[in-house]
């Protein structure tokens, strides 16, 4: 696919779709530029053929009635005319503007949900070699560019060139002599905006780079705040971001710097422009070849003529943001999303729950495999428990049952068919899952728990919260259910967050339930009881635990010991220690 192919192809939806409007818009910018037109000639009325009583050229024959009832009514019409192109040119500018703006609103929603969409199809390795930050600035900032680009922009310019082309046709038709003098002045400034607006852009690039870095400095600092301010790095951290701080300063004054000088070309120049059109303009007066209200019209169209130009320059370095950030937002886009479901997935549908892995190998650096030839078949219904030493694979071993990454060699089964072949909301549907980061959001207790299940009843959500233990709790919170959390949950502990992601995975009833430490933040005696309420709620159901304490490991049909990315010994708790291998010294190692 041709780089940027997406955006094009959504911005060429969202303009299909917006043509109806963009129609109004395009017929209001063409009022505009004729009430720009009209504006001078009820001078030229005034001075020529009512004031000097020039005759009426034939093209203007139609206004000899109105001159022959009387010098002041003409003057009344004339200057009613003046009023009445005004007005007529301020409504449609209005209704150009408003529509437009809509236009590029609509655009923008639309991409925006496109960008979020595409994101979340994209793999967890993806999401982990980017900054967030500079995510977040991308789908907010750039898309915001992006949408006064649509809003204004475009039909701007539009208008402009449109504006620019009659007023030199009517100004030929009038003088060509004079006209082409005019017009003459126009190529340097041109050049000039070109030269200048390539400047604005590289500053811009620059400029868009170091927001990213800023905006993903302040999001890591903030979402580790606690551990900053234990560490007493606070003034560390000020300086680090007041380097960046100082680089975006640096190119958005860069930027700045040549916008000014496109604005200061374009007046100069203009200015200049001006001043000839006068002096020749004049010239051709007296020498008869002119009337002085046709000059009126050609220093009236001179003044309007630069007016677009001179709003270009100043646009240019809006358009060179515009741009640098389209190319941004297409670099997402372009991005082959990983986790979309093949044509011809299946859903997964009354799981029984069984886990087969086989020959399965995976590592985050191909060079060094985490988990290599992995065989491992888990009855549907059965109970198991994983442990092993830290970095033997036992999370990266869940991440691929959860398809938050894929086996670069062996397949995953569940209930006998490869896992790629369902899609992946059913398959998400089928497992419940606890991490030891206790991912919260910042809405109602009663919507976090039915996360994975938001048409679940409140009777189901209650249910579930009294099996993770954290019923009692919640209901002491100043509106129980309905309580908004803080972000990530920070207004509850650490014990309190982990039983509300432990009733989140419990209200799904899934067929196969996983858990990573789920009683870490407890007390023992909770700790059992969430043991025996889930044992209870699982049963006939797959579990899977990834269990660190190894007190309560005989509650288990099967422990499965794990290391350097193998399975070493699996078995019953009792087998297993008589066996006196790898699971008894683990044992050992941990309570000795």
């Amino acid at each position: 696919m041709r780089p940027g192919a997406r955006l094009r192809a959504l911005v060429r939806a969202g303009l299909r779709e917006e043509r109806l409007s963009l129609a109004v818009a395009a017929l209001a910018m063409a009022g505009v530029v004729l009430a720009e037109l009209l504006a001078p000639w009820p001078l030229k009325v005034i001075f020529d053929h009512v004031l000097l009583g020039h005759a009426l050229a034939p093209s203007m024959a139609w206004l000899q009635p109105l001159l022959d009832r009387g010098a002041w009514l003409a003057l009344a019409v004339s200057a009613a005319a003046i009023g009445a192109i005004a007005l007529a040119g301020g409504a449609l500018a209005y209704l150009q503007l408003y529509t437009s703006a809509r236009v590029g609103h609509r655009i923008t929603w639309r991409l925006r949900g496109a960008l979020f969409a595409h994101l979340q199809r994209l793999s967890l390795a993806h999401h982990r070699a980017q900054r967030t930050g500079e995510l977040i600035t991308k789908v907010a900032g750039d898309t915001n560019l992006l949408r006064d680009l649509f809003s204004d922009g475009l039909l701007a310019a539009a208008r402009h060139a449109l504006t620019l082309a009659a007023m030199l046709a009517v100004m030929f038709w009038l003088n060509p002599w004079l006209a082409a003098a005019v017009a003459a002045t126009l190529p340097p400034l041109l050049g000039v905006i070109y030269v200048l607006n390539r400047r604005v852009k590289t500053a811009v690039r620059e400029q868009r780079k170091h927001e990213g870095r800023m905006a993903s400095r302040l999001n890591e600092v903030l979402g580790s705040i606690a551990l900053v301010q234990a560490f007493g790095r606070g003034g560390d951290e000020e300086d680090r971001f007041k380097r960046e701080i100082e680089a975006n300063y640096a190119s958005g004054m860069k930027s700045a710097r040549t916008s000014g000088a496109i604005v200061k070309a374009i007046a100069v120049i203009s200015a200049g422009g001006t001043a000839l059109t006068v002096l020749l303009g004049a010239r051709e007066v007296l020498a008869g070849r002119l009337t002085p209200g046709e000059l009126l019209i050609f220093v009236g169209y001179v003044g309007a003529l630069y007016k677009p130009v001179k709003d270009l320059g100043r646009q240019s370095a809006r358009f060179a943001r515009a741009s640098v950030s389209a190319r941004r937002v297409a670099e997402i886009l372009d991005i082959e999303p990983d986790r979309a479901d093949a044509p011809d997935a299946l859903v997964l549908e009354q799981p029984a729950g069984e886990i087969v892995f086989e020959n399965v190998s995976f590592g985050y650096d191909p060079a060094r495999p985490v988990i290599e030839g992995l065989n491992l078949r888990i009855a549907a219904g059965e109970h198991v428990a994983l442990v092993g030493p830290s970095g033997a694979g036992k999370s990266t071993l869940v991440s691929l049952l959860l398809r938050l990454a894929e086996p670069t060699a062996g397949r995953i089964l569940v209930d006998g068919i490869d896992i790629r072949r369902y899609t992946h909301e059913s398959l998400a549907r089928a497992i419940g899952i606890v991490l030891q980061d206790t991912m919260l959001f910042a809405v109602s207790v009663r919507e976090n728990i039915a996360y994975g299940r938001p048409d679940a009843p409140l009777a189901d959500i209650e249910a579930a919260a009294r099996a993770a233990r954290a019923h009692e709790f919640i209901v002491e919170l100043p509106e129980g259910y309905d309580t908004e959390l803080g972000e990530r949950g920070a207004t509850l502990s650490g014990g309190q967050r982990q039983r509300l992601c432990l009733a989140r995975a419990l209200v799904k009833a899934p067929a196969i339930l996983v858990m990573d430490e789920p009683t870490a933040a407890v007390d023992p005696a909770s700790a059992r009881l969430i043991h025996d309420a889930v044992a209870r709620v699982q049963r006939g159901r797959t579990l899977l635990v990834i269990a660190h304490d190894l007190a309560e490991m005989e509650r288990y049909d099967r422990v499965l010991v794990l290391d350097g990315g193998r399975v070493v010994e699996q078995g019953p708790h009792a087998a297993l220690l008589r066996a006196r291998g790898p699971y008894l010294a683990l044992v050992e190692r941990r309570h000795g």
